[in-house]
């Protein structure tokens, strides 16, 4: 074989080689501009690590009191205001220079360094891919100063201005302002997806900084809302401050631990959770020498800790300050700073480890658990509440063999089915089709697996309540309890559910004391739904979309749709793109409010990232989401608050109440209700489970809880009686 000296496999040729030409190409220096924009490139990577050197920058400056504003996650619009020392005007022609510092004098000052940062990139990084103002006011200082910066160097703040720094008012402090984030770089620009996702890490990293500088203020909110998303007091504790940021599930969980050791030159302290919380991914707080980094090993090793003491699949909550001699540790390792190199790594995670390992076994004992109320044999209790249960012997006071009394015998037209967890008449009919034992066992025990509750993962997210004071939300809520038919309440809240009867009429048998009711169950849904949305105001969850939909596309969908139904019914038609582009208008412009009230998050380019979650357990069919949408436009009356709430509440329900599925293929003709399965859509047979199982599991048992049952659902016939045990036992004593 004959080896190709001249082309070797694997050797990359360039467009300009492709001519015959062999000269090598000359050695060039890198323009400085584009050292500057790669170095930028390294350094701020997106807008939280811009926010990251900010920060820190400001608590070095001895800030006690930080303010963040945020716009579009950071991309158009990410300022930060602080109390510190403030900046001198001299200082201010060099403040955006590559390598100039306060904190560095030599090299050798990295091995006894204590401050946050060092190089003196931050700044200079900013000015080349964003517009970077700074305004500024030391304590000698008469007046504030105000400088703008690009590519490093300061900047006219208008074509044709001198580019010096001008006097402003302003209080002490800083404050840097940056704008258009990756505006000349639009290729790590289109990288970020979407504004929210960046304004939530910002969130995130807000708030680590918020728990481990316990003698600063903390502050952040979005451009033009005047709630904040965070806001820590300077005398707030640090367990106050995780509660507040973290929730109070974690922070009612936390144990203190501080250990130290000399021969390896570390102490740490902190806080984490005990036996009694975990969470699905760990959260690690971790700060070396104060400084906010990241550690594979060290989390990898609490992780392993935690494994004895948690359930599988439970992970911590764990805070840990770590400070370790400046000449044991590198922090040149990366060009943010996220990573760092320090001696006797192992052996400190080791020790650092078994001290928490340590702290944990101390208070296992405090470990709750929850056990049923009823035992096996043990008397019954109608107590559907799990509590700690503790069984004492109690000797008889007439001896071992002491007489018991007798109770009554219930009369056997009182008898009635209590638990739904018992064995149903459905179990007694033979299958719909023949075949052989072995099919039947099948058959049981997958009618066995449609009787399970179906599990649906949920994000849980910590956050306060909002107490609605809403005049216009408290008198819909009147409205309902005026309109409560106590009779029919009774009756859904003891009622035993016995199974779906049609599910193309959406009716439904429940069996109340000795009486059998046939319910519409989309009606009663509806009902269901609507005081859900009443009652949950303002604190919805959130079904999220990822990717995000586009509003227009669903409006322009359902508008079609629409217009086909008029054509039909030979009704006068409309133009589709204008009711589209309203009705996508009326949404995005009250978007602020959707997603404050109702967590409909839309972007104002038309984006819809997420819906209203009423109960966890079911999801709504989607497919009805674009007639949702259309229908918010002209049914909703935006300009009376009331009104506005109630229709779209009512809109909502409509849009949660399950709909109606067609019958299965042949269940006509066979007359009895069963048709085949094998024929059945199996997207339709899914969404026929779903709803089945989100009846039987979640509504029916949420009416028992919290359903207000309205006259109107009587007088509309929704619950029908059609029988009574003892009417048919006259019946029966008759024959």
């Amino acid at each position: 074989m004959e080896l190709d000296i001249d082309n070797p496999r694997g050797a990359k040729r360039k467009a300009d080689e492709l001519d015959g030409d062999k000269a090598p190409r000359r050695i060039r220096a890198l323009d400085q501009d584009v050292v500057n924009k790669i170095a930028a490139g390294e350094i701020i990577v997106a807008p939280v690590q811009a926010l990251k050197e900010l920060i820190e920058n400001a608590v070095d400056a001895g800030s006690t009191a930080l303010e963040v504003l945020v716009k579009e996650g950071g991309l158009k619009l990410l300022q930060i205001t602080d109390n510190g020392s403030g900046i001198d005007k001299e200082d201010l022609s060099i403040l955006c220079e590559r390598f100039t510092t306060s904190k560095l004098q030599k090299f050798e000052d990295l091995q006894t360094i204590a401050t946050y940062g060092f190089r003196g990139e931050a700044l200079a990084s900013i000015s080349h891919i964003a517009h970077l103002s700074v305004t500024t006011k030391t304590r000698d200082s008469s007046c504030a100063w105000r400088a703008h910066y690009d590519s490093g160097r300061l900047a006219p703040a208008k074509t044709g201005q001198p580019s010096n720094p001008k006097p402003v008012a302003g209080r002490q402090g800083t404050q840097i302002t940056v704008e258009d984030l990756f505006y000349n770089v639009p290729t790590r620009r289109r990288a970020f997806r979407s504004a929210s996702d960046e304004y939530n890490k910002i969130i995130d990293m807000v708030g680590k900084y918020a728990v481990h500088c316990s003698h600063v203020a903390f502050s952040c909110k979005k451009h033009g809302e005047s709630s904040t998303s965070i806001a820590i007091p300077a005398n707030a504790s640090s367990i106050d401050r995780i509660r507040q940021l973290y929730g109070g599930s974690v922070a009612n969980e936390l144990i203190n631990y501080s250990t130290s050791d000399d021969r390896w030159g570390f102490k740490c302290n902190g806080l984490a959770t005990n036996a009694n919380y975990s969470i699905k991914k760990t959260i690690l707080l971790l700060f070396i020498n104060h400084r906010c980094v990241e550690s594979s090993n060290i989390r990898k090793a609490i992780e392993q800790t935690y494994s004895a003491f948690l359930p599988k699949n439970g992970h911590p909550f764990v805070y840990l300050s770590l400070e370790i001699d400046p000449r044991r540790v590198d922090v040149n390792v990366h060009p943010t700073k996220r990573e760092v190199n320090f001696l006797n790594e192992d052996e400190i995670i080791q020790a650092i480890c078994e001290h928490i390992r340590s702290k944990l076994a101390a208070v296992d004992t405090s470990r709750t658990f929850l056990t049923q109320t009823l035992l096996p044999g043990g008397a019954w209790s109608n107590s559907d509440s799990q509590q700690p249960v503790t069984a004492t012997a109690t000797p008889s006071k007439t001896g071992v063999m002491g007489s018991r009394k007798t109770p009554n015998r219930p009369y056997e037209n009182n008898l009635v089915r209590t638990d739904t967890n018992l064995r149903k008449i459905t179990s007694m009919l033979p299958p719909a089709s023949g075949g052989s034992k072995t099919g039947a066992v099948a058959q049981s025990s997958a009618a066995r697996q449609n009787q399970d509750v179906e599990v649906i993962e949920y994000e849980t997210v910590d956050r306060e309540v909002n107490s609605c004071k809403l005049v216009s939300v408290r008198e819909l809520r009147a409205e309902v309890r005026e309109d409560m038919h106590h009779e029919l309440t009774d009756i859904f809240s003891n009622h035993t559910f016995v199974g779906v009867v049609d599910e193309q009429r959406r009716i439904a048998a429940m069996q109340g004391g000795v009486k059998l009711f046939l319910v519409d169950y989309g009606r009663v849904c509806f009902e269901y739904f609507y005081q859900v949305g009443l009652t949950d105001f303002a604190n919805f969850g959130a079904i999220r979309f990822s990717p995000p939909l586009d509003i227009r596309e669903l409006l322009n969908l359902a508008a079609e749709r629409e217009l086909e139904a008029a054509a039909k019914a030979g009704d006068e038609g409309f133009d589709v793109k204008k009711v589209v582009e309203r009705s996508a208008t009326q949404l995005i412009e009250r978007r602020e409010m959707l997603l404050e009230y109702f967590e409909f998050e839309i972007s104002p380019t038309g984006e819809l990232h997420s819906i209203p979650l009423l109960v966890k357990g079911y999801t709504p069919a989607i497919v009805k989401l674009p007639r949702f949408l259309l229908r918010l436009g002209p049914h909703v009356k935006w300009p009376n608050e009331k009104e506005c709430f109630r229709t779209l509440l009512k809109e909502l329900a409509s849009f949660y109440v399950p709909e109606q599925l067609p019958p299965t293929p042949g269940a006509e003709e066979n007359g009895s209700g069963e048709g085949d399965e094998a024929n059945i859509d199996p997207q339709l047979k899914a969404r026929r489970d779903h709803v089945r199982r989100a009846l039987e599991h979640v509504l029916f048992p949420a009416f028992k809880k919290r359903l207000v049952a309205t006259k109107s659902l009587m007088k509309g016939g929704a619950v029908v009686e059609v029988a009574n045990l003892k009417g048919l036992y006259r019946v029966f004593e008759r024959c």
